[in-house]
């Protein structure tokens, strides 16, 4: 869909949107052709502005009849104005309408590029593999013009647009097939970064057996598909900070559990397994399309967790790269094996100062908060404070649970240095309990275990089901509200 802002309206557009408040709407001058009528039919239907309302109707306009949607939102809302372009799609992506218009005369710059933003978001879908998709059910909307806003709107949009871009990238990459993407495919389809001048470094099996990643090499040991570790540097301050933010993404790209399988039921899902690696991936775009004044790595541990003959059992010991040794007592536990290993390279290779590793880690994240909010794990207060704040603003909202030292016996083995489940209770908790064993001293580090975010059962405001981009939006929020001045 091509977004443009324009002075007018567009003659093309065969959409109409305008978005009001509750107190705006009443005297609202709506620039159509039966304006009274309009008004007086959305009252009728009840609409009366207030936030998440809207209403459609299809009336003449220059001669033609065209849809007009009308939207609320709160007042001074910036999130409202994102699900109110979400809402226009929703209402119009296979309507068979080709050119929508907003109406942003009443809008302020930043309201008409956070509109422009939803529907940008809201309209992702991926339908290359649908041969047989019905005229009706295919999208028609070709472009969206924002008219009369201020001219400062285009300049804020080229930031939504990076952004846009890099969630775009982690809903590819979380949608698509296992068959198409696995470790050695996720790092081809990341390889078009370097043309926004991001540094790839790319490790193969051999080179991290070198470097001792027993645990990581221990959970892709069952599958054919070789494991792969990404890492994708950014530096925008031109070597003025010195130490970057690094974020670590768990990248299971496809999980069977193991020898430990899970049940067939839902395994199909375990596609989406490399989520915390895909909103890596997308948010290194986002921040890259938008020459963000910061330095950022992102990392990316990537394997395959199949059950063949030479699969690890349970019971099995390895040894993970910093030389703490692992007795896994469950092959299906095996995020945590991954991210050790890409933790603990990451401090040696970069010397960080902020961590923030994400992973759809556990399903006891799930019966905990569901899908609203994705849990957060921190030993840094100001780190968590930062981190909800970028939840709150972006859209992408955590919620911190407890680390303490009282956790720590659930995880402790009679025979090696840890195991790697707690038993039955706190188990989202005992799997951060493990990563924070990793964490060097002075490292301010933080678990989100997004497990029960990165994938929606039924449409939200900015996504359709399917692939929500989780966590693009709450770091690139992150990195600009602390590390860009």
């Amino acid at each position: 869909m091509k977004i443009e802002f324009a002075t007018t309206r567009p003659e093309a557009a065969d959409v109409l949107a305008f978005i009001v408040t509750k107190s705006s709407f009443e005297g609202f001058a709506f620039p159509l052709d039966n304006a009274q009528m309009v008004h007086d039919t959305a009252k009728l239907a009840r609409f009366k502005g207030d936030a998440g309302q809207s209403f459609l109707l299809i009336a003449s306009e220059g001669g033609k009849l065209v849809r007009i949607v009308l939207l609320g939102v709160a007042e001074g809302d910036a999130g409202d104005y994102q699900k109110a372009g979400g809402e226009i799609i929703a209402k119009v992506q296979t309507s068979g309408a080709k050119h929508i218009a907003i109406h942003a005369e009443n809008l302020s710059a930043q309201a008409a590029a956070e509109a422009a933003y939803g529907a940008t978001l809201r309209n992702w879908r991926m339908d290359k593999y649908r041969t047989k998709l019905a005229d009706t059910s295919k999208p028609s909307v070709e472009a969206l013009s924002v008219a009369g806003a201020p001219a400062e709107a285009a300049t804020l949009w080229s930031r939504y647009a990076a952004i846009a871009d890099g969630v775009a990238l982690t809903r590819e990459l979380v949608t698509e097939p296992a068959n198409i993407i696995y470790p050695e495919s996720f790092v081809e389809r990341c390889k078009h970064l370097a043309d926004l001048g991001i540094e790839i470094t790319i490790l193969d099996d051999k080179q991290m057996a070198e470097l001792g990643m027993g645990a990581l090499l221990g959970v892709a040991q069952g599958s054919r598909r070789p494991a792969r570790l990404l890492a994708m540097k950014w530096d925008g301050t031109g070597g003025a900070q010195a130490r970057p933010v690094a974020f670590v993404g768990k990248g299971v790209t496809f999980d069977t559990g193991g020898i430990s399988i899970k049940p067939a039921a839902g395994m199909e899902d375990m596609k989406w397994d490399m989520g915390g690696a895909g909103a890596v991936a997308g948010v290194m775009k986002a921040l890259a399309g938008r020459k963000a004044k910061a330095h950022v790595v992102g990392i990316c541990g990537l394997v395959e967790n199949m059950p063949d003959g030479n699969a690890q059992r349970p019971g099995d010991i390895v040894t993970s790269m910093s030389g703490q040794t692992i007795e896994v007592l469950n092959t299906d536990a095996e995020g945590r094996l991954v991210l050790c290993d890409a933790l603990h390279w990451t401090q040696e290779t970069y010397n960080p100062e902020y961590i923030v590793d994400l992973a759809t880690l556990t399903g006891a994240i799930i019966v905990s908060l569901g899908s609203e909010y994705a849990g957060m794990f921190t030993n840094d207060d100001g780190l968590a404070d930062k981190l909800t704040a970028a939840g709150k603003a972006s859209g992408d909202p955590l919620w911190r649970f407890p680390l303490s030292k009282a956790y720590d016996k659930m995880i402790d083995s009679p025979i090696a240095d840890m195991k790697n489940i707690g038993g039955k209770g706190a188990g989202s908790i005992t799997a951060a309990q493990f990563l924070q064993r990793f964490i060097k001293d002075g490292v301010k580090w933080a678990h989100l275990d997004i497990a029960g975010t990165v994938w929606a059962d039924k449409p939200g405001a900015v996504w359709d089901k399917g692939a929500t981009g989780f966590g693009v939006r709450l770091l690139d929020r992150f990195v600009a509200d602390n590390f860009e001045g």
